[in-house]
């Protein structure tokens, strides 16, 4: 069959995919970059006897592709079958409180962003600002001033690696530094290639609401170094989230409740979009079902292909486990923790589509319950392919100190089998929104090394046509606006329908966010959008909403704040939509 692949998708994949030779000539075809990811993939076969062998397999994960029911992560479609052959996305690296510590991380951060893949970092480990440094008898300069050196490295480098250089901070709450990390990218001039999380706790959430002092804490002593206010702390993040977009929220007693292997200690820090929490040096592999591939329709009505969907997602995850298995590591570490646990991350893209499809509107009930319905399938699945290939492989090496040994469950191959990443490349190749977003506009184009095509989503043409409202001077207005909202002369059903992202309140957002999360191993890539007249207060209930829901964290971006974008409708700028789209692209959680 040949392979369907929208105007978009193709300039994507020369600009950024297809292999080049030395004078930069692309030398293969988009379905030769798919027959090279599968057969590399699918090489991982031949090293278990007791499963099927590398040809057969790599004809299906081959299909999987092509019908785009799937795509693994971007380092993956770039790097398969390559010598660089470094396939994972996700990466922690450990900063020990040293010099020689930090600038060793700050090395490890650049090969591994040379490679393809995005890095995140627990400053909290660093002594604060004011503290004696032993060798020289002289203050610190505090653990923020050592992330502008990873910053500027990270951007150096960005102009040689495969993608973009991106980067996540995450500092404790109770760190003496924390005031000033909070405020740290108010200055647009400084940490363009870093997101920042304050990773904050349940007994710091109850003191910010009760207003109390808390302790802040010197990682090098572990003894008390000042005194806050937990309530002022929290309003500084509020109001910094409000401004810029920085900080998001990581919640660490949610998280470490779905730590896999807790024996190895805590997971103090994410990936890029926060989707993934990580030990120190561990990585984790990611790819997405497509949604919109699934959908039937019968006469006038659409359907989820249920079971099709489940058929497809134990494939992936035998396709995530094999690259586990023939990936190139950038470091033994690296290898080490990876092999052990041997985590991946089947996650979901399309959810907007899917929804129009259904004619369910995003943040409603019934939204909430396709969330919860489909991410739960997709779980089920994933898991029972892991147990099966545990069957046929042996289970990940950590399993006998894995949280899943010690409540007695059947052993299985990884540690953790499910993510929902923000898919902004890949979902432009798939054709479909990205992860669980809602739609950003209902036409835009990407901003930035790529230009895709301004044009309206093809849902909304067709409901135009059917009520009889395709009317040229309609379709230039959505191309200017991205919206039909304000269009009262158009059906309300319509209207509410086709909402796209800051016409959603946070409250929707997070409902959708959680349902999905309580079905992921990992936790969940998602931008409480809010429109520029949102206050502080909306900020404020959106992050304690995402706590009380369960959310593992939370991040807001408020239209107009001065922050990094790539999708623009003709009118205005819309916040960005994922960490693996185009160099300068910011998105989390």
């Amino acid at each position: 069959m040949p392979l369907e692949l929208s105007d978009s998708a193709r300039s994507l994949l020369r600009l950024r995919y297809l292999r080049r030779d030395e004078e930069g000539r692309i030398i293969e075809t988009e379905e030769e970059l798919f027959w090279r990811v599968a057969r590399a993939v699918a090489a991982a076969e031949d090293a278990f006897p007791r499963g099927p062998r590398s040809a057969e397999i790599a004809e299906k994960f081959y299909e999987l592709m092509t019908t785009l029911r799937f795509l693994p992560n971007t380092p993956a479609l770039i790097n398969a079958g390559t010598q660089l052959g470094q396939l994972f996305a996700c990466f922690v690296i450990p900063v020990p409180d040293s010099l020689d510590g930090i600038f060793g991380a700050v090395r490890d951060a650049a090969k591994i962003q040379q490679t393809g893949g995005g890095t995140g970092f627990s400053f909290s480990h660093l002594r604060p600002r004011g503290d004696l440094v032993r060798s020289t008898r002289r203050p610190s300069s505090g653990a923020v001033s050592f992330i502008r050196i990873f910053d500027v490295a990270s951007d150096v480098i960005a102009t040689e690696s495969v993608r973009g250089g991106a980067n996540m901070a995450v500092l404790r709450c109770d760190h003496p530094d924390v005031r000033e990390f909070i405020d740290a990218k108010r200055n647009p001039a400084l940490f363009s290639r870093f997101n920042f999380s304050v990773l904050v706790t349940d007994d710091f959430l109850r003191a910010a609401i009760e207003r109390r002092e808390i302790a802040l804490i010197n990682p090098r002593t572990g003894l008390p170094f000042a005194q806050a206010n937990a309530g002022e702390l929290f309003d500084a993040m509020v109001d910094a989230a409000w401004e810029v977009g920085d900080p998001g929220l990581l919640f660490y007693d949610r998280i470490q409740r779905d730590n896999a292997v807790p024996a190895l200690g805590p997971l103090e820090a994410t990936n890029p979009c926060g989707e993934v929490p990580l030990h120190p040096w561990e990585a984790c592999v990611l790819g997405s079902l497509n949604l919109r591939a699934f959908i039937v329709e019968r006469g006038d009505r659409a359907f989820l292909d249920e079971a099709g969907l489940q058929e497809s997602a134990r494939l992936a995850l035998r396709f995530l486990d094999n690259m586990v298995e023939v990936s190139r590591y950038p470091k033994v570490e690296i290898e080490t923790i990876c092999r052990a646990n041997r985590k991946v991350g089947l996650g979901i893209m399309g959810f907007a589509d899917l929804l129009l499809a259904l004619r369910i509107p995003y943040g409603s009930d019934e939204s909430v319950a396709v969330a919860d319905r489909v991410m739960g399938l997709v779980q089920a699945a994933a898991v029972e392919a892991s147990r099966r290939l545990a069957e046929e492989r042996g289970p990940f090496p950590n399993f006998p100190i894995s949280r899943y040994a010690a409540r007695g469950e059947p052993p299985r191959r990884n540690a953790t089998v499910t993510t929902v990443a923000p898919t902004g490349s890949i979902s432009i190749i798939a054709g479909c929104s990205s992860g669980i977003e809602p739609l950003y506009a209902l036409a835009y184009r990407h901003v930035g090394e790529f230009v895709g095509i301004v044009e309206p989503h093809p849902l909304l043409l067709r409901e135009l046509s059917r009520i009889g409202k395709y009317d040229p001077a309609l379709l230039h207005e959505i191309e200017v606006t991205g919206r039909i909202g304000h269009r009262t002369d158009l059906p309300e059903e319509l209207r509410r329908l086709f909402r796209v992202a800051t016409e959603i309140s946070p409250e929707e957002h997070i409902r959708v966010q959680a349902a999905v999360q309580r079905h992921v191993e990992n936790a969940v890539s998602k931008t409480i959008n809010l429109p520029y007249e949102a206050t502080r207060d909306d900020v404020r209930r959106a992050f304690l909403l995402a706590h009380e829901l369960g959310c593992k964290g939370v991040t807001v971006y408020r239209e107009g704040a001065p922050r990094g974008q790539v999708l623009q409708v003709l009118g205005h700028c819309l916040s960005c939509v994922g960490e693996d789209v185009i160099p300068e692209d910011r998105t989390r959680y």
